[in-house]
């Protein structure tokens, strides 16, 4: 664990920051990759097919993987505390979660493919290949869980390298056979999707090995785990609420595909290829929020209160610099870069559309989440949380489906950077009031007022 109650501000935060910004940007990797061979070489139907079905998958998954990290956080704890008893029936227990809800949510998400995307509208003649992805996707689901659960196992011991180490061999993999079954063999969008299940189930069998060579605490072995109820229910109780967050999130990703899908086959194409772009766009101010939050901690438990403001300061400015840079470089390439996903004209004016709209306001999603990340850090996570909602149920979605109706798929674009704005209005204006002060783990710092 790295101090950062010392030193340069700004530089500690920008250097604790860049480890978690690589990592995030290899995590994004494997759907970029299917994204761009998949719009290359089978088509903007195929592109658009994969689109629709990432919002189903993140539903699916987001609640599975808030439990999960309540689990990480009680293994942490424990970890802390030398209870190396408890430690391992932690880990047994949340992989035992881990590989029920797997098989579960695998057979209850393949018999309701269908119902789900003709809830989203999706197209008739993307159905067909739209269910093909999701389904295969499916099916390694028990894999997908057992290698995220097992590198959340790793981080709650303190060992934050060798899950990174790992995925980025599990995305070379993926590249690799997404060029080798789409490309080599033919297989069209199955192929996309068995390269992604047969990376992850490759990546994860040499985790496994790995930690059973290496670490005597962290063994994987189907014989003798057990199941501590209570350990379970302490990681229900923290990360459930996490796992609330992203569900609803998850949710208004499929309320707005189905908005989406309304404009037909290019705009869902363009939508997606776009959309990946802007997910990588949005990493630095992600991994700078996640870095303060860890500075706010630490500082705030060393009552450094000036370093906290001193951190949010730098924070913002480095947000800012990086989201200006980000835009520029958006407005300046933005048409090259849809290039990469597809040829197909009529896809790549839809995104890059997007992208200038959206783009614009990088800086605002910036400041958004640098003012989360403060908050995070402090302790109070509930307030922001109902913030998040708002920003989204009452704002994106109500106002992406009326804007659309009355200038066309611009106006789903335009609802996303007022989210964003109505969001950092809200989380400013709750730092300011400063009852975030009062939410601190260590009761003992006193915290002057603003």
């Amino acid at each position: 664990m790295k101090d950062l109650t010392k030193g340069n501000v700004a530089g500690v935060i920008l250097k604790f920051a860049l480890p978690m910004l690589l990592g995030n940007v290899f995590q994004q990797l494997y759907s970029i990759v299917d994204a761009v061979i998949v719009g290359k070489f089978l088509g903007k139907d195929a592109l658009a097919s994969v689109g629709a079905s990432f919002p189903i998958i993140f539903t699916i998954i987001a609640l599975v993987i808030g439990i999960g990290s309540g689990a990480s956080v009680v293994i942490s704890q424990y970890f802390g505390a030398r209870d190396y008893d408890k430690v391992r029936r932690a880990i047994d227990t949340v992989n035992i979660f881990l590989l029920f809800t797997g098989i579960g949510i695998s057979i209850i998400g393949i018999l309701s493919s269908r119902w789900l995307f003709t809830l989203l509208q999706l197209p008739e003649e993307l159905m067909a290949p739209a269910i093909t992805y999701l389904n295969i996707y499916l099916v390694g689901m028990v894999v997908f869980f057992g290698f995220n659960g097992t590198a959340s196992i790793l981080r709650g011991i303190g060992d934050s390298k060798t899950p990174l180490y790992f995925l980025i061999v599990a995305t070379i993999i993926n590249i690799s056979l997404d060029l080798l079954f789409v490309v080599v063999f033919k297989w069209g969008i199955a192929g996309a999707a068995w390269a992604t299940v047969v990376s992850q189930v490759l990546a994860f069998t040499a985790l496994i090995i790995y930690i059973n060579r290496t670490h005597n605490l962290v063994r994987f072995a189907i014989k003798g785990l057990v199941f501590d109820w209570d350990i379970f229910r302490q990681s229900i109780r923290i990360g459930l609420p996490t796992g609330f967050q992203q569900t609803f999130v998850a949710l208004g990703m499929m309320a707005l595909m189905g908005i989406v899908n309304t404009f037909g086959t290019d705009v869902i194409a363009g939508y997606t290829a776009a959309g990946r772009i802007d997910s990588i766009a949005g990493l630095p101010a992600m991994s700078i929020s996640m870095a303060l939050s860890v500075f706010v901690g630490q500082n705030l438990g060393a009552g450094k209160i000036e370093r906290i403001r001193a951190g949010l300061r730098a924070a913002l400015l480095i947000g800012s610099i990086t989201s200006i840079a980000t835009t520029i470089a958006v407005w300046l390439w933005g048409d090259p870069i849809m290039k990469i996903f597809t040829n197909d004209a009529n896809v790549i004016a839809v995104g890059k559309e997007y992208l200038i709209i959206v783009s614009l306001f990088y800086i605002v999603f910036s400041t958004m989440f640098t003012f989360t990340g403060l908050l995070r850090g402090a302790g109070a996570t509930l307030i922001p949380m109902f913030i998040t909602l708002f920003s989204l149920w009452l704002i994106r979605i109500p106002l992406a489906w009326f804007l659309s109706k009355q200038i066309g798929v611009q106006g789903i674009w335009w609802s996303i950077p007022i989210a964003w704005f109505s969001g950092m209005i809200f989380l400013f204006i709750y730092y300011k009031m400063g009852h975030w002060k009062n939410k601190a783990v260590v009761k003992s710092v006193v915290v002057a007022g603003e």
